[in-house]
């Protein structure tokens, strides 16, 4: 019978073993997936936004040599926007530079923000700004291929109050090299 115990203890011990399911494996945590940066959202616009606080400067020699008054052109607080009635004096230039004195002559246009916003934002915003002027004045008739666009962002800005603000916001004209 001792055997027969043996035999039938190996048989259960067997039985036991493999009806076991065996120990998984210790799980790896997942790392969380990568978070984007997100730019900050652009400042909002100031509740005394006036569109006559901006302008665009033209250089004293091309305001001599295409007889443009001291008119200004102006954009908004946030804005980079060329008012419809703007367009005349980018008409003027555009006729200057492409029939009159300054024909054949090339334009860089470079464009400002003031400081308040993010710095990275008023460095688009300038460009936006130089660019529209650029849209108008080849609209008006002047290849866009002898105008220059960049941005200073808010790197000249010099103000401190509205007033000082106001003269940040600009896009300069001034003849190319």
């Amino acid at each position: 019978m001792n055997l027969k115990a043996l035999a039938l203890v190996a048989g259960c011990a067997v039985v036991t073993a493999c009806g076991s399911d065996p120990t998984p494996p210790p799980q790896v945590p997942e790392a969380p997936p990568p978070v984007a940066e997100v730019p900050p959202p652009p400042p909002p616009p100031a509740v005394d936004d006036n569109p006559n606080q901006s302008n665009v400067q033209i250089s004293e020699d091309i305001k001599r040599a295409c007889g443009i008054t001291d008119a200004e052109a102006y954009f908004a607080f946030d804005s980079a926007n060329v008012r419809e009635p703007d367009r005349a004096i980018m008409r003027k230039l555009a006729t200057c530079f492409t029939t009159g004195q300054l024909k054949g002559r090339s334009m860089r246009l470079v464009g400002h923000a003031d400081p308040r916003g993010d710095e990275e934002y008023n460095r688009v915003l300038g460009q936006r700004r130089a660019d529209n002027v650029k849209a108008a004045i080849v609209t008006a008739g002047m290849d866009g291929n002898r105008i220059a666009t960049t941005s200073r962002g808010e790197d000249e800005a010099t103000g401190t109050d509205e007033a000082g603000w106001a003269r940040d916001r600009r896009v300069e004209i001034l003849l190319g090299n």
